[in-house]
């Protein structure tokens, strides 16, 4: 037998896989495929203190090893999620966060605020790459200033499980990190979307109606994977990994690198039962690898 179980800084994980916001839906999508009990937890879609229609079409696009959206955080606000959806997924018996997302900081505080009395809600994965658009645009993940206000002002209202996801659109994405782990986040979230633009070369225009978009997918993991080892190294707080994790192996050089737990994302869109392969395939490495405990392998890296 393997131990596949994670104390994710308070949070109890069956084992370490997880799915990524903007690719599970509210997870009821994915339930002919897979049964949600089995996984460590999953991330719902993006939600925002009001209704969002998301960008114009076309707003995903596939390019070499990935592909890039940009819906444009689409989705029916969070009074909506709390009495519609939430009493549709409450009952699971796995850890279910939601990724709060926000153009003020005063949207993710109220958004926040709305989950926090949800009994079946342990988490919720703050979105700091949103544009702050009081500061003409600019994303709060990418200053360490506004990084720390968001994280500073929704913690004192938001008083369960903490996680901050970073994006990689940065120069020092370690700083970031130590940023909002002082301002009272439990773990952080790496990487984001890369951001990125396709064109078609026979119509001569983007491929999305943004012109750029969010690269994730295989192309994106080397560059992924060597943001974890840095931040994990820096930050005393968990830190769940992300970023072109299509196969057991993947998520493996994700723990190694320091990562205790990782999320599934584009994979889904290419198998719908993927995160339940990595699961198996995981179970797989330890068995013939010898390895009793899963915690063994969290930042096992050898230099």
């Amino acid at each position: 037998m393997v131990n596949l179980e994670i104390n994710f800084n308070g949070l109890k994980l069956k084992n370490p896989v997880l799915t990524a916001s903007g690719t599970f839906g509210y997870g009821t999508e994915f339930t002919d495929f897979i049964d949600l009990n089995r996984l460590g937890g999953f991330i719902v879609k993006g939600t925002t203190l009001n209704h969002r229609e998301g960008n114009p079409y076309p707003r995903m696009a596939e390019t070499p090893s990935g592909m890039l959206n940009a819906v444009g955080l689409q989705n029916k606000g969070v009074k909506v999620f709390c009495d519609k959806i939430y009493p549709e997924i409450k009952d699971y018996k796995t850890n279910i966060l939601v990724n709060v997302s926000g153009s003020a900081i005063e949207d993710y505080v109220a958004t926040a605020e709305m989950i926090n009395t949800l009994d079946n809600i342990p988490g919720i994965e703050l979105n700091i790459s949103c544009p702050n658009v009081k500061e003409g645009g600019m994303a709060f993940g990418t200053s360490c200033v506004s990084a720390a206000e968001v994280v500073k002002e929704v913690r004192k209202v938001y008083k369960k499980h903490l996680m901050v996801k970073l994006s990689p659109n940065v120069t020092d994405i370690v700083s970031i990190a130590q940023t909002v782990e002082e301002h009272g986040a439990d773990s952080v979230s790496l990487v984001n979307t890369f951001l990125g633009m396709a064109i078609d070369a026979k119509t001569r225009k983007p491929k999305l109606s943004t012109i750029t978009g969010g690269l994730s997918g295989p192309a994106i993991k080397p560059i992924a994977l060597r943001m974890v080892w840095q931040v994990s190294k820096a930050v005393k707080i968990p830190v769940c990994g992300l970023g072109g994790i299509m196969t057991a192996e993947d998520a493996i050089e994700f723990l190694l690198a320091g990562a205790s737990s990782i999320q599934v994302g584009t994979a889904n869109f290419v198998e719908p039962d993927a995160t339940i392969k990595i699961i198996e395939g995981i179970k797989y490495y330890c068995r013939k690898y010898g390895v009793k405990d899963i915690n063994e392998l969290i930042g096992g890296l050898k230099s």
